[in-house]
């Protein structure tokens, strides 16, 4: 009946795999919780999402009790292993900090079901309807062209719960993890307002202006002690954030308010983002016929219009990690 509930619960609230996996540790924290017994709360996990159809496993350590599961997709920052050519990548890594696994030999267990059998996407395509009573309002402002532009965004905490400890995921899923309901209404529509009666370079410019300038800047290691990659609901509630964080967010709105064609471009230490507009903007970066003007929505020593990038980038290479064209089938 637990499983039975669980999954009518996601097939109703159309539940993506990440999320369903948040429902699963909440309802094994309430059957046997962490803090009393870890290993027996690791296997109810293990057990639900098995027994829910996910090809999960157990990898049994010096002292460690490791809970894995089989992903196609590319995952950076967390161990797997491969078996039969399959990635089987490591859910509660976090839980015990590092472990050198070239002196602690993890044995995979031989316990397995037979209708466990699906991979485990960390494709975030919606959130939760959270309740109205769970958000906050939250003041942003910034300047543009002489104006100061106030906001009043609906946030909610708990969206730092959920991606707490979400992965490096490839740039297609990063950037395409959506907003909620609540915090989107609240901030899209007075974007948009906000930008009517400007042309489409102009209104960019906007977007661009505001993701560099209404939040403050840290990298990820002195803000969080590792790598990190919010989403665009996240870098509106954190105080700080950095460059991968302002692309995705620059991404998103783009994408919501005017559906351009965009390219992501990686530098060895930094990324931004190329728009393509009617005419293009400076020196245009020309990938698969279409030509694309540098939109930086992070801050530099220099003020970068459009079609800039900054003086110690210029000559250096860049590879193309992500592209948008809302044209292509």
């Amino acid at each position: 009946p637990i499983i039975d509930t669980l999954l009518a619960y996601k097939e109703k609230n159309n539940l993506n795999d990440w999320l369903y996996y948040q429902l699963i540790r909440k309802t094994a924290e309430q059957i046997a919780p962490k803090a009393e017994n870890y290993l027996r709360y690791t296997l109810y996990k293990w057990f639900l999402l098995s027994k829910s159809g996910y090809d999960a496993t157990l990898g049994i350590g010096k002292d460690e009790l490791l809970f894995y599961v089989r992903s196609n997709e590319n995952i950076y920052d967390i161990p797997f292993y491969t078996k039969d050519g399959k990635q089987y990548v490591c859910l509660n890594y976090h839980d015990y900090g590092k472990i050198d696994f070239d002196k602690d030999t993890i044995k995979e267990t031989a316990l397995h079901f037979a209708e466990a059998q699906k991979p485990f996407s960390y494709k975030v395509t919606r959130l939760p309807d959270f309740k109205q009573s769970d958000y906050a309002e939250k003041d942003l402002q910034f300047s543009f062209r002489g104006k100061v532009y106030h906001f009043k965004v609906m946030m909610n905490p708990q969206v730092q719960a959920i991606f707490a400890n979400y992965p490096i995921v490839d740039f297609e899923s990063y950037f395409n993890i959506p907003m909620s309901k609540e915090t989107y209404s609240s901030f899209i529509p007075l974007l948009k307002k906000n930008i009517q009666g400007m042309s489409q370079k102009k209104g960019v410019d906007y977007l661009m202006r505001f993701t560099r300038y209404a939040f403050l800047y840290e990298n990820d290691q002195d803000n969080f002690g590792k790598e990190r990659r919010l989403s665009p609901e996240q870098t509106l509630l954190y105080q700080y954030s950095d460059c991968d964080d302002r692309v995705a967010l620059f991404f998103y709105l783009v994408k919501e308010i005017y559906n351009l064609p965009m390219i992501a471009l990686l530098y060895p230490t930094h990324i931004t983002m190329a728009v393509s507009f009617d005419k293009p903007v400076g020196k245009p970066i020309v990938y698969n016929g279409n030509k694309y003007s540098i939109c930086d929505p992070t801050p530099q020593t220099e003020d970068l219009r459009i079609g800039q990038i900054a003086n110690n980038l210029r000559k250096t290479p860049f590879k193309v990690v992500y592209e948008y064209n809302p044209g292509k089938k």
